[in-house]
């Protein structure tokens, strides 16, 4: 199983960067088809094969997840995916 671990920065107010995570979310729900559900200020997911939160902090986004076997193959495109999309919704 292989996990993933990314902390990326952010300048946005609270209620914006909470919906930058909606948005974050909402791609990786019709890119992976996982389920979402805000915990205070962490966005759990999980979907077939993945697991893993998106936590906010004050200046920066910390995103984990374990991947199952068929994701952890594919460990690299997710990470940039996630990547991708962080940098697009928080700058």
């Amino acid at each position: 199983m292989s996990s993933i671990d990314i902390v990326h920065a952010h300048a946005l107010p609270a209620p914006a960067a909470r919906q930058a995570i909606e948005d974050v979310a909402a791609k990786l729900t019709e890119r992976f088809g996982v389920q979402s559900n805000w915990r205070g200020d962490v966005l759990d997911f999980s979907g077939s094969g993945v697991d893993g939160a998106i936590e906010l902090q004050a200046s920066a986004v910390r995103v984990t997840a374990k991947l199952g076997f068929l994701l952890s193959a594919m460990k690299g495109m997710v990470e940039s995916e996630i990547q991708r999309v962080l940098q697009e919704k928080l700058g």
